[in-house]
């Protein structure tokens, strides 16, 4: 059973897709792997260690290395998946041809919820490091803000290959800088510092390592995830990607490998260098970590200036990702199909425009990143759970199915993953009850464009929709 709808009116002109076609063959495996460490590199140099204020160092830990299964496991699942379907869809064609159109666009509205609000988060970050710095004397706010969105989404819209490029190159400098933190840091590293949070003796199961007992490692997930948030989103390259069949699961298991070296050695080499208490509210961890009260070294202002670099790739990269997804949901008509006509230079234009007008008017109006993150990693608990369930649909539903690639232990690995996706997304409850529910009443708003009106004006014509429908005919022969 699927939770298809074939009431929609499925009708497009000829020329729909030629005016809905993205640049084929623009991105290798090294640009892609480039892209997925580009998604989460700013999160190694802020956010992360407001959870050993949730959970301690101990609880942060374990949280970390959980949320690291969720992820390892998940993203094993998505090669599986993206080299089954490698299209712009990512998440939302996987979730349609296993869970149907419903199951396909509660998938893409959570994956566009974390891609629309992350950049909105990160470009008030940016604003932050270039007023602390004193870059050209500018102050944090909306002028910044407005700068980020005009100068990097004009760079995804001169193309595809130039703006992965460019990723490429800013994320490069900011894991170097990473590297030379860790090397800057563990110099200076007292395992004493690691467990230095006072412990709340109320709190059940609390000693020096879990200060907040047990149930801080839970409060802590929503923090360990920020080490990988967005790796999830290569599998959006798909269809501008150089055989995607090979090249997909091969930078998905790159990026990880990467993104977990990068998240031990930044861990233990800041809580180390300065103790967990030091930096667990600081706005610049890494830069706490090794100046502490005392004047700026060499060191320090080198990393505060990559940090804005690890700001920029996340941010360029994330654009990027909301672009591709919005794109592939209208496309299909689950959202106004206009939003995926694309320009000369194969760009969707109108899919990087309003998400980014959008995304600055969220910015300049509030002004809070932490909130606009919490709403974002809200909705990626729901696609994760909703991505893991496909994979598990799809194996037992379609075992005969060609898979250029296998996930390592089939459906208990994504079975994994679905479990740890609903635990994080309970979390996310525990760590900021309003912003939760802000996210679900704009999913909410979302769901009720569905069911209204969007699933009646579906277009067959489109990979994902094709996909399902050929999946559908072949059930039916299959009863005959």
């Amino acid at each position: 059973m699927t939770l298809e709808d074939t009431t929609g009116d499925k009708t497009a002109p000829d020329d729909y897709l030629e005016r809905r076609a993205l640049r084929r063959g623009s991105a290798g495996w090294l640009l892609l792997t480039g892209l997925g460490v580009a998604y989460v590199v700013s999160g190694d140099f802020s956010g992360w260690n407001i959870g050993l204020s949730k959970g301690g160092f101990g609880g942060l830990a374990v949280a970390t290395v959980l949320m690291g299964a969720m992820y390892a496991c998940l993203v094993f699942a998505l090669a599986e998946l993206s080299a089954i379907l490698p299209t712009a869809g990512g998440g939302y064609g996987f979730a349609r041809r296993a869970l149907g159109t419903w199951g396909g666009f509660l998938t893409g509205t959570a994956i566009l919820i974390e891609y629309i609000l992350a950049p909105a988060a990160i470009s008030i970050f940016i604003g932050d490091y270039v007023e602390s710095l004193g870059l050209f004397g500018l102050e944090s706010g909306w002028p910044v803000y407005l700068a980020c969105f005009v100068i990097f989404i004009g760079i995804h819209l001169y193309g595809v290959g130039e703006a992965l490029r460019f990723s490429l190159i800013v994320t490069a400098i900011a894991v170097a800088a990473l590297v030379i933190f860790a090397l800057g840091a563990l110099s200076g590293f007292h395992v004493d510092g690691l467990n230095d949070i006072p412990v709340d003796g109320e709190a059940f199961g609390s000693n020096s390592w879990l200060p907040y007992g047990l149930l801080g490692i839970w409060a802590a997930f929503p923090f360990g995830m920020w080490f990988f948030l967005g790796v999830e989103g290569v599998p959006l390259a798909a269809e501008e990607a150089k055989d995607p069949v090979r090249s997909m699961p091969r930078a998905l298991a790159l990026s990880m490998g990467i993104l977990v070296l990068l998240a031990v050695v930044t861990f233990f080499a800041s809580t180390g260098a300065r103790g967990s208490a030091a930096i667990q509210e600081a706005g610049n961890p890494l830069v706490v970590a090794l100046q502490g009260d005392g004047d700026p070294t060499t060191l320090s202002r080198f990393v505060n200036y990559a940090g804005l670099a690890g700001l920029v790739a996340s941010f360029f990269s994330l654009i990027y990702a909301g672009s591709r997804q919005l794109f592939a949901l209208s496309r299909a008509g689950y959202l106004p199909r206009f939003l995926s006509l694309t320009s000369r230079r194969k760009s969707p234009y109108l899919g990087l425009l309003i998400p980014g007008a959008i995304g600055f008017a969220l910015a300049a109006g509030t002004g809070n990143g932490a909130r606009m993150l919490n709403i974002a990693v809200f909705g990626a608990t729901i696609s994760y759970a909703l991505m893991a369930l496909s994979h598990i649909v799809l194996r037992r539903r379609e075992p005969e199915l060609p898979r250029p690639y296998r996930t390592p232990g089939g459906v208990v690995t994504s079975s994994v993953a679905l479990v740890l996706a609903a635990s994080a997304l309970v979390a996310t409850f525990l760590v900021d009850k309003e912003a939760a529910f802000i996210a679900l009443a704009v999913y909410v708003i979302a769901l009720a464009y569905f069911a209204f009106y969007s699933r009646h004006h579906l277009v067959a014509k489109a990979p994902e929709e094709e996909f399902a429908a050929l999946a559908a005919a072949e059930a039916e022969l299959e009863r005959d």
